[in-house]
């Protein structure tokens, strides 16, 4: 059974690891991954950022991030990859859900995700769950995306 766990140190090497691999799959490893993949505790933890991991049994098969934005109480889901020995389990769906719960439960106005239409299983599964195409804008922090989509909490006040 998959469990999600919160960031821990020891499993900085898995954050590295995993997405290395999916970037070098997918599409190609740029500067400012490696710089953020390498230390993720000053790019992501210490700006208030969270990151999670999939365990199954003592193995980490899965992670994902969320990083505060420019816009007050948005946060960007990003570095989500799962392990290649473990795709087709839903690994991704369980930890995007975590990510959505966790950022309601947190009071989060919203998340928002960069990404690739070349990735259609990925942009079927972020409209499953509620998300929406918004305007990429010209200045976007990484150069494969092309799509860029939001999920908006209603909040009561």
């Amino acid at each position: 059974m998959i469990k999600i766990i919160s960031f821990n140190k020891q499993y900085s090497k898995d954050f590295y690891e995993l997405n290395i691999e999916w970037l070098k799959t997918y599409f190609y490893v740029e500067p400012f991954d490696e710089e953020v993949l390498s230390k993720p505790e000053l790019y992501i933890i210490d700006k208030g950022g969270h990151i999670f991991f999939a365990k199954l049994d003592n193995e980490i098969v899965g992670t994902v991030a969320l990083m505060p934005t420019k816009a007050d109480g948005v946060f960007e889901l990003t570095k989500m990859a799962v392990s290649p020995n473990h795709r087709g389990y839903k690994i991704g769906q369980q930890l995007m859900q975590h990510c959505i719960d966790f950022a309601k439960q947190s009071h989060y106005k919203g998340l928002m995700l960069y990404s690739n239409t070349l990735l259609e299983n990925a942009i079927y599964i972020y409209k499953k769950y509620g998300f929406i195409e918004i305007p990429v804008e010209a200045n976007s922090p990484y150069k494969r995306s092309n799509i860029k989509m939001e999920l908006m909490f209603k909040t009561y006040s």
